[in-house]
């Protein structure tokens, strides 16, 4: 079925980009690395995840990102996104996830370990200063919900024996049966992980640890580490007020792994949070458009459409990659709509075209500005229009063979071109703003004034 729409999106939201605060706080902020060097906006222009899945062992991850760092900042990235830094229970081979010593990034031997899975404290500290020297800023992954890798006690509340005796090599945030779910509190909070102990946040002393002491976890992470962000794990687990007293704590962008597909449970944690959110919803309805043969399902609810500057959109991350048909359109959608992409390590630096993605990044960073009009969808084509200066008319084309449309641009009398090069066309818009612009086959263009 086909059908012709045109939707303006609301540019009326409740704040601009400007007056965001957790927006504005980053324009002020400067590296402590070098006080010369200022980090670009983060959200302004594109975020890379650095990691995988089981990156390699052996403590090489984080000099391999150095030396990609460079290459980044001159393809338009302004902020990389590391895993969790700090010493898990599996020591050398963990990813992460599983928190033992929120202050050991690879300096005490612990955990069968001295370094982590990623490096050692200097290569880290050597990662961090390279990407704010190439004015790139950097994300830290936070594990909040849960922890891992403490010894066994008698635990009075559940009458047995559990594993939250810990007594990390740092001395900092030594935590036992009391500060984990059941207490003297209450049983449970929002969700728990795998069956690792489970942080309670409503006591004091976990709070004090995590953000509120001058040497606690977010304030480590900032003014030591120098890190300039957060993304917070697993969100799900624990109430939206701990975001927001952590990000509050120790200033700086911030998003949350709420994973769920209902883009007004998205809006409402990331509202109450006070944080950005990661935008599932778009993720599974562009999983569904491309697998499904169906683009009108790009008209669909996602948080990007109701709060762009809380979005941060991605095609795929290290938990899960389920769009495989033609996934540089999905990469077309993000990198032309708004929102705050993410692009994935693995798609950048291994299994798609990096030329097409560089390309992208170029068209987002110079082009993509403005409110979103929806201009056509049906099974096989999606056309949409960016409203800013200059902006941009952007078509995908999921079908097998070139297709031609005319679309109503902002442009009067003016001649425009294809900056993906994928067209050779050059027409000038009638003085109506109308004009026929074309695709190739599974493929896309993205039109813009010459």
């Amino acid at each position: 079925m086909k059908y012709i729409f045109t939707i303006t999106a609301s540019a009326l939201l409740l704040w601009s980009c400007s007056n965001d605060p957790e927006i504005s706080q980053e324009k002020n902020l400067s590296t402590a690395n070098n006080a010369a060097v200022q980090t670009k906006v983060i959200g302004s222009k594109v975020m890379i995840q650095a990691f995988y899945w089981d990156v390699p062992a052996g403590g090489i991850w984080w000099n391999t990102i150095k030396g990609k760092v460079p290459s980044w900042n001159s393809a338009g990235f302004d902020a990389i996104w590391l895993p969790p830094a700090s010493k898990a229970q599996n020591g050398g081979y963990s990813m992460g996830y599983d928190p033992f010593d929120y202050f050991d990034f690879g300096s005490y031997n612990q955990m069968g370990s001295v370094e982590t899975r990623f490096g050692s404290l200097a290569e880290i500290n050597s990662l961090i200063t390279t990407a704010h020297n190439n004015n790139l800023s950097v994300i830290a992954d936070i594990v909040l919900n849960h922890n891992s890798g403490g010894a066994s006690q008698a635990n009075p509340y559940t009458g047995s024996n559990t594993w939250t005796d810990f007594q990390p090599a740092s001395g900092l945030f030594i935590r036992s049966y009391n500060d984990f779910h059941p207490n003297n509190l209450h049983a449970s909070d929002a969700g728990s992980f795998g069956g690792f102990p489970d942080l309670c946040h409503d006591k004091t002393y976990v709070q004090d640890w995590l953000y509120n002491n001058s040497n606690s976890v977010a304030k480590y992470y900032k003014n030591t580490m120098k890190f300039d962000g957060w993304r917070f794990d697993y969100v799900k687990g624990f109430e939206p007020w701990v975001v927001k007293n952590f990000k509050n704590a120790a200033p700086g962008f911030a998003v949350g792994e709420y994973w769920d597909a209902n883009a007004a449970t998205l809006e409402w944690w990331a509202n109450s949070a006070e944080v950005s959110a990661f935008d599932f919803a778009c993720y599974y309805k562009m999983r569904d458009a491309l697998q499904n043969n169906d683009l009108t399902q790009l008209n669909g609810d996602m948080l990007l459409k109701r709060n762009a500057y809380r979005a941060v959109t991605f095609v795929a991350n290290h938990d899960t990659d389920e769009i495989y048909n033609n996934k540089i359109l999905a990469y077309a959608y993000i990198l032309t709509h708004e929102g705050y992409p993410c692009v994935f390590y693995r798609d950048y630096e291994e299994w798609l075209d990096k030329n097409k993605l560089n390309n992208l990044i170029w068209i987002h960073n110079n082009k993509a500005s403005g409110s979103t009009t929806y201009l056509y969808a049906d099974n096989d084509e999606y056309v949409a229009r960016r409203n800013g200066t200059p902006g941009l008319i952007v078509y995908i084309n999921n079908s097998n063979s070139w297709q031609e449309r005319w679309v109503d641009t902002n442009w009067a009398s003016t001649t425009i071109k294809d900056y993906t090069g994928a067209s050779t066309w050059e027409p000038v818009t009638q003085a109506d703003t109308w004009v026929k612009v074309q695709a190739p086959p599974h493929g896309y263009t993205v039109w813009s004034v010459k």
